[in-house]
């Protein structure tokens, strides 16, 4: 390359960063800046360089007139003992149960909840496993936490994401004489893609070497629909607000096998009672759904989704409390009318 070629080709680009530098000035790649940043957008990036599906959004400022530093919750061990006495259903019972049925079953609430509910919780095996399929799920930070996000609204942070709430869960339980197996893993990181299936396998896994399983909480939060935007539901415990709690429960509706289904929903309906009469409010519809979620592999399985991502992580802990309690009511089994 020539002097003459050289000076051209420097002087072009001279030209060209002034130009740049001045259309940045003006806001011109401002337009863009803001399409790349929109929560569908930086999704479908993110998909396309990782492969992963992530979900960001915001929470909503109406939420910020909610922020407080809860109590810390006390200690399990802490907790008052008490005499429970045997819990009894009755048809009627189901009568104040609201569902949302999107798995199109039919079903008698009545006959279902007066089912027996014949096992021991606090035998000195193993009875109770509790697991997170979505494990990095977190909640909008309240006065005095931080933690760091790997995704809007997910945290490696085993002190805030559901790990943590099922630390809170299995401490509750046995302090309660219940025996549990915590299962810690993070089924969706590094990986959302495929969380149920490698759940799966735990679960099969701990129910092969505890065949005394007879209970097994797969625990989540819910998030809005609205991706811009994060709901929050509001129970009140004790003076104290709380998350509200939605038993979710699976079915065939998908086409794939699922024979215990109906006393999964039986056993919703009994803890759904219970969890209303420890707290009025605290419970949301229970949630018919044409998937399995893994439920198949129990029939004392259910899917807890514990608040939403617009709660804060104290109201899940004390979601947790209540959720505890009515458990161990029903640790005895239940009795019909």
């Amino acid at each position: 390359m020539d002097h003459q070629q050289w000076s051209l080709r420097f002087g072009a680009s001279v030209i060209l960063c002034a130009l740049l530098l001045r259309l940045m000035a003006s806001g011109f790649f401002q337009p863009l800046a803001e399409f790349l940043a929109k929560p569908n957008i930086a999704s479908f990036l993110v998909y396309l360089e990782t492969g992963r599906i992530v979900r960001f959004s915001q929470s909503s400022e109406v939420l910020e007139v909610f922020a407080y530093e809860s109590a810390t919750p006390a200690f399990a061990q802490e907790l008052p003992t008490q005499k429970r006495t045997t819990p009894t259903f009755c048809a009627q019972d189901a009568d104040a149960v609201t569902f949302k049925n999107s798995a199109g079953k039919k079903f008698d609430a009545g006959e279902l909840i007066t089912r027996p509910l014949a096992w021991n919780l606090t035998a000195e095996e193993p009875t109770v496993l509790i697991l997170h399929t979505h494990g990095t799920e977190s909640y909008t930070c309240s006065d005095g936490e931080d933690y760091q996000e790997s995704a809007a609204f997910r945290t490696l942070d085993d002190g805030y994401n559901m790990i943590s709430v099922g630390d809170y869960l299995a401490q509750l339980l046995e302090a309660g004489g219940v025996t549990v197996i915590h299962d810690r893993e993070k089924h969706d990181y590094p990986s959302y893609s495929g969380s149920y299936n490698h759940a799966r396998k735990s679960i099969e896994g701990y129910l092969e070497e505890y065949p005394s399983i007879c209970l097994v909480l797969d625990l989540h939060r819910d998030a809005s629909a609205d991706i811009n935007n994060q709901m929050r539901t509001e129970a009140t415990v004790d003076g104290v607000s709380s998350a509200q709690i939605m038993l979710v429960v699976g079915s065939n509706g998908t086409g794939l096998k699922h024979p215990n289904w109906e006393d999964n929903l039986a056993l919703a309906l009994k803890l759904h009672v219970q969890l209303e009469r420890r707290a009025p409010g605290i419970c949301r519809n229970i949630n018919l759904r044409g998937q399995r979620f893994n439920q198949d592999e129990s029939p004392g399985a259910l899917l807890v989704e514990v608040g939403a991502a617009g709660n804060t992580h104290p109201e899940a802990l004390k979601a947790m409390e209540v959720l505890a309690e009515a458990i161990l009511d029903l640790a005895g089994g239940a009795e019909v009318s």
